[in-house]
């Protein structure tokens, strides 16, 4: 049921955010010359599939988990982005294509081994990723690999139709700031 929901809810949010999306992709044709960010993260059952969301940062920043990521490899629109989470946005392709799900573990990148081998211990990597859950409205990213993990498993227990539209919609009422870059 929850995949229908999924598909229902990432079409009509694709179709509502489709005219801002296109400004979005102009700004940042503007910011960084190339406004999508495609990354290969770690999906379900340990598949890898490609990550689409608005960039946020420069271009030839190198690739490793948000937390790690240089600060001032973030452009301005990037900040903008990243506060508003608009930059997930183009994620919902993701939800449609199957490859993820509005509300599940945010996907990790092939080199998080500490990450992977917590998340895979508590079977977190026998569901589709998610664009939110748990972990993000209560702030816990990934530079804390068991918490995430254990965070995770813990939602995806308790996961039904009314956890899975209160995540929604704490954070589209901006609970949580999921994923940060840290201060250097």
């Amino acid at each position: 049921m929850l995949r229908m929901l999924d598909i229902v809810l990432a079409g009509i949010g694709l179709l509502l955010a489709l005219p801002l999306m296109v400004v979005l992709f102009l700004i940042g044709l503007f910011d960084t010359g190339a406004p999508l960010f495609r990354q290969v993260r770690v999906g379900r059952f340990k598949h890898p599939f490609t990550l689409v969301k608005f960039r946020t940062m420069r271009p030839d920043t190198q690739s490793v988990a948000t937390h790690l990521a240089n600060p001032a490899a973030v452009t301005r629109m990037g900040r903008f982005l990243r506060r508003s989470k608009l930059d997930e946005l183009p994620q919902l392709w993701n939800v449609l294509k199957g490859e993820m799900s509005l509300v599940g573990p945010r996907p990790c990148l092939f080199n998080q081994q500490a990450l992977i081998a917590e998340r895979e211990a508590r079977h977190v990597f026998d569901v589709r990723p998610g664009i939110t859950g748990l972990a993000q409205i209560q702030g816990i990213d990934m530079s804390t690999p068991r918490l995430l993990a254990e965070t995770d498993a813990r939602m995806l227990k308790n996961l039904n139709l009314a956890a899975y539209c209160a995540y929604i919609i704490k954070t589209a009422t901006g609970s949580g700031r999921g994923d940060r870059i840290q201060p250097r």
